[in-house]
């Protein structure tokens, strides 16, 4: 699968999304994508270069940890042994990004639980790709050792997400962009994702009475 990017602006489904008209310029980005995908880096260039707020997952797992008196280690042990941790800490995510704007939400399911968004974004890159930055971010020396860790972990994870929220975390459709972080670097993909931007923001405004379909210019 070699997705470079898909489905840019799609009609939103009803309920789904709020509609960017009633907001301006305003923005509420996710980002998300398997481990090793690059999701950090992208988001960060997306704060640096647009000065949006970054929430990510690791920082509302830190936070909640905090306000639980708890180090690190001892809520990843909690999280792994009671599902309300891992809800927890979905819904805190979900509650950031519904009372705040210009924000970027980074998460594995943070494209899934903020209803909001204007625009979510999936990267992607093989496993072998991903591996390797794995390698190199955490220092892990065996590259067989650090692949068998790696899709033990997604497999988990796909299997909590399903079970807790009936979600498939390998369904790519809700997804504004789906992008090959192997294909291209950050400073290409910022600059695709820039454009995804600056397009949401032209976008002109429209009556919300009107119907959509009045306003294709067919007719």
């Amino acid at each position: 699968m070699d997705y470079l990017v898909h489905d840019l602006l799609p009609d939103p489904q009803s309920g789904h999304q709020e509609s960017l008209e009633h907001r301006g310029s305003l923005m509420r980005i996710t980002v998300s994508g398997l481990p090793g995908s690059g999701t950090t880096s992208i988001s960060r260039y997306l704060q640096e270069h647009h000065k949006f707020e970054l929430i990510s997952a690791g920082e509302v797992f830190r936070q909640l940890a905090i306000e639980h008196n708890l180090d690190l280690a001892e809520f990843g042990r909690l999280a792994e042994q009671d599902e309300s941790y891992d809800k927890m800490i979905d819904a805190r995510q979900k509650e950031i990004a519904s009372r705040r704007d210009n924000i970027i939400i980074e998460g594995r399911l943070s494209g899934w639980m903020v209803d909001n968004a204007d625009l979510r974004i999936w990267l992607f890159a093989p496993i072998g790709c991903r591996i390797t930055r794995i390698i190199s971010r955490d220092q892990v020396p065996d590259e067989k050792a650090a692949t068998e860790i790696t899709t033990e972990r997604e497999r988990c994870e796909a299997g909590r997400y399903r079970s807790y929220y009936n979600i498939d975390i390998n369904d790519l459709s809700i997804y504004h962009m789906v992008l090959n972080s192997e294909h291209w670097g950050i400073a290409e993909l910022g600059a695709i994702v820039d454009a995804g931007i600056e397009g949401l923001k032209k976008k002109p405004e429209r009556d919300p009475h009107i119907p959509a379909s009045h306003l294709s210019g067919n007719g």
